[in-house]
């Protein structure tokens, strides 16, 4: 199949899953026409802005809602423990 063939929605799907910021598969979009809807969860702001410029450069995309919503606490961050009063090292 032709890049001109591929549907927007399969357009959209090869440039979002072929991308190495999206290794969490945790996004989900929607097309109406030439309008693209991102929904899910990402673990950045960062990773939110990337998805929807991947998406603006595709042929076809007319508008973008971004609906994805930025979960600083998702399982693949792995957070560090806080110290406790005894552990911090205090010099005199």
């Amino acid at each position: 199949m032709t890049a001109a063939a591929a549907t927007l929605a399969e357009r959209v799907e090869g440039a979002m899953f072929a991308n190495p910021y999206f290794s969490t598969r945790h996004l989900r979009f929607e097309t109406e026409g030439s309008r693209v809807i991102l929904s899910g969860s990402v673990t950045s702001y960062f990773q939110k802005q990337m998805a929807q410029e991947i998406v603006r450069r595709i042929d076809g995309v007319d508008a973008i809602d971004n609906l994805l919503e930025v979960n600083w606490t998702s399982p693949t961050i792995a957070m560090p423990r806080p110290l406790a009063i005894d552990e911090c090292a205090v010099s005199a």
